[in-house]
């Protein structure tokens, strides 16, 4: 299950403004909250009484809250591996290691007596295994990927699925951020260029940065990493369909609601005998037409990469078979282009594999 989480900087904001957040996030689904003590400047009275508040306001909005901490986080509040007694009075229900204690310390973490779960870093390779089998508890372990806050310095997409699928393997549910693309958000540091943990993500659509993650199959909660996000971002990451890879579709001028209605009214499933020229949903083909798909003429006569295509009547054992072109090839009039993939979506197509669900986001 899929969960949306938003972030807040107490000590960059205010009660006020953080409790409008919380409310505005609860109504749109959101369940998740990270918030950082590593940035945290105050003293450990000072801290516990600030985030004590903050949790039971948190809570009361039915958020789930994890707090960012290290060695020297654990250190300031007097903490301990084996005595996390200040975090369960501040009411944290997930401690976030943005740095490990060591392993002996990190397997006791995760049986702590306030069943407060321990997140660890996704954006390192952790043996992560290897403490579960020397008797770390599973149930009471995540992971969570890193954001960055310096323009070009976050995940490559072969860095970040390398990460993603190790600790995938381990069947612990993982975490990831997007970033709000809204002028003047802020996070735990006075950097200012977004929060994503992939640096391809940065400059992207908040709905194509969660639809990236989701496609990958690797990742459970999505994060907003800075704030305050806009209302219409969080509708819009509320709307995203966490079931399959989807596509936003430019359309043709010419297109017929017949053939939008063939995009948007079945469960797209690419064959298992896959082509290597184009995605294919046969699914429409098990269903009768009470009209035809007339063939519409084209003055260009190849398909292109990303082009989204219904066969029409001039192949009629084949009408209404949905495809979406990988490679250039041939018009033999036997298709019509409805659309085509926004070129800065054309990455998804490499994640839809043979027997994958894939969709189309409506208008």
């Amino acid at each position: 299950m899929h969960r949306l989480g938003i972030s807040l900087y107490p000590e960059h904001s205010t009660p006020e403004a953080d409790d409008a957040y919380m409310a505005l996030a609860s109504n749109y689904g959101f369940s998740r909250i990270f918030t950082c003590l590593l940035s945290v400047d105050k003293s450990p009275e000072e801290t516990v009484a600030e985030f004590s508040q903050f949790m039971d306001r948190a809570h009361g909005y039915g958020f789930t809250v994890a707090v960012d901490t290290n060695p020297r986080v654990f250190q300031h509040l007097g903490a301990t591996a084996t005595d996390i007694s200040v975090f369960a009075k501040m009411g944290v229900d997930i401690i976030r290691l943005d740095g490990h204690l060591g392993d002996r310390q990190d397997i006791a973490l995760t049986r702590n007596p306030y069943g407060i779960a321990v997140e660890f870093n996704a954006s390192q390779m952790l043996s992560l295994d290897l403490l579960i089998e020397r008797g770390a508890y599973r149930r009471n372990m995540c992971v969570c990927h890193n954001f960055y806050p310096q323009r070009f310095s976050g995940l490559s997409e072969k860095r970040f699925i390398e990460f993603s699928e190790h600790y995938f393997g381990m069947g612990l549910t993982q975490a990831a951020f997007v970033t709000s693309q809204q002028n003047n958000t802020f996070g735990p540091w006075s950097v200012y260029d977004g929060l994503p943990t992939c640096e391809d993500d940065r400059t992207r659509s908040i709905d194509l940065q969660a639809r990236h993650l989701l496609a990958t199959g690797l990742i459970d909660d999505i994060m907003i990493g800075n704030c305050f996000a806009s209302e219409e971002e969080l509708a819009t990451l509320a709307a995203v369909d966490t079931t399959k890879v989807t596509f936003k579709v430019e359309f043709d001028s010419g297109v017929t609601e017949v053939e939008k209605n063939v995009l948007y009214q079945f469960n797209h499933v690419t064959r298992g005998d896959a082509s290597e020229y184009y995605l294919r949903s046969s699914v429409p083909r098990m269903f009768e037409y009470s009209t035809s798909i007339p063939a519409r003429e084209r003055t260009d006569c190849h398909i292109k990469c990303g082009d989204v295509l219904v066969v029409n009547d001039n192949l009629s054992h084949y009408l209404g078979e949905v495809e979406v072109a990988l490679r250039d090839f041939e018009d033999d009039g036997t298709r019509n282009v409805v659309g085509r993939i926004p070129e800065d979506e054309l990455f998804l197509l490499d994640y839809v594999k043979p027997e994958f669900p894939f969709g189309f986001v409506r208008d």
